[in-house]
């Protein structure tokens, strides 16, 4: 899906790293939510409180998911992160982002 229809979206950005990932909330009607974002080169951990569904549009990351090995993923792959759990990213190039939230 190249575009959303119908939807809200949030006008404050969710900043996190000094600027280095940010990102908008893209409300639907049934109540679910999406997050569109970019991130810089870096590393970061994040925590889940959802599970999550990660697309990278664009860009090159390691990901280290919790029980796994290091994983290169490219522009036109994803992954998924359990809900209550801690991953890290090794962003190598900008990546454009689209994150989907499942409770």
């Amino acid at each position: 899906m190249s575009q959303f229809d119908n939807v809200t979206v949030i006008k404050k950005a969710n900043i996190y790293f000094d600027g280095k990932v940010t990102s908008r909330t893209v409300e639907f009607a049934d109540g679910t939510k999406k997050t569109l974002g970019i991130m810089l080169a870096g590393d970061y951990t994040f925590d889940t409180v959802e599970k999550e569904l990660m697309e990278i549009m664009a860009g090159e990351l390691e990901i280290l998911l919790p029980g796994q090995d290091w994983k290169v993923i490219n522009a036109g792959e994803s992954f998924e992160v359990p809900a209550n759990s801690q991953f890290k990213l090794k962003i190598k190039t900008p990546t454009d982002y689209c994150c989907s939230y499942f409770k």
